[in-house]
């Protein structure tokens, strides 16, 4: 695994755990507001932040008992290739999953989700289907898009959030993402921040005010069990 960071711990990233968070290196997106831009493009991280296996797994062996479960996020987790021997090694010490992914690719989100592997899925919504290439700067695959939709909300334990910018989000892009999504169990909005972005012209961008978020989140409740914004 390329592990470019560890967060020893969290009681936000993992709803109602207290968790460790994994950072890996690499995303087959290039969203030019990502806040984790040192994650996306492996030739960038600094040798200075990557983590070894073994220091994860010696810091993880202490926490037994601790720490409830481990959130592994990115850049984007589903592709790296061990990525399922990896949680393998975190399950066996006892802990919980959390998986952060871009939906890109069910067919790995299958594997994990059918064997038991992953406790907790978040999933980001960029926008609706079809602004999904503008805003992912990327050629995406929408039916694998779809596809991974639809397993996570056959899980027990899932959400879908989406990070609202005023130059990609209306309200009528927030209604079509309900629309679509509609029946799940949680969706947040969250708010955009512009400390750290991959495409250094969205330092400047504005975000939302929290009454227009608001406003969005009481919109989009009627096809959620549970929607929020997160600060």
């Amino acid at each position: 695994m390329f592990i470019g960071g560890l967060q020893k711990f969290t009681v936000i990233d993992y709803p109602g755990k207290i968790a460790a968070t994994v950072f890996t290196v690499g995303c087959n997106f290039s969203c030019p507001f990502c806040h984790n831009p040192e994650l996306v493009q492996p030739a960038k991280t600094e040798e200075k932040f990557v983590v070894s296996e073994e220091y994860l797994f010696d810091f993880l062996s202490d926490r037994v008992g601790m720490l409830d479960g481990v959130c592994i996020t990115g850049g984007e987790p589903t592709i790296q290739k061990d990525l399922p021997e990896f949680i393998n090694a975190i399950k066996d010490l006892g802990f919980l999953v959390k998986l952060d992914t871009n939906g890109s690719n069910p067919q790995v989100l299958e594997k994990l989700i059918s064997g038991g592997k992953v406790d907790y899925v978040a999933m980001d919504i960029k926008c609706p289907l079809e602004k999904y290439s503008l805003l992912s700067n990327s050629k995406v695959d929408l039916d694998n898009i779809e596809r991974s939709v639809r397993l996570i909300m056959d899980m027990d334990d899932y959400e879908f959030r989406t990070t609202v910018l005023p130059r990609f989000h209306d309200k009528e892009d927030i209604l079509d993402i309900s629309r679509w999504l509609k029946g799940s169990k949680r969706y947040f909005l969250q708010r955009f921040r512009n400390e750290k972005t991959l495409d250094s012209a969205f330092k400047e961008e504005k975000s939302y005010s929290s009454e227009k978020l608001a406003s969005f989140c009481r919109m989009a409740s009627p096809y959620f069990d549970h929607c929020a914004v997160r600060e």
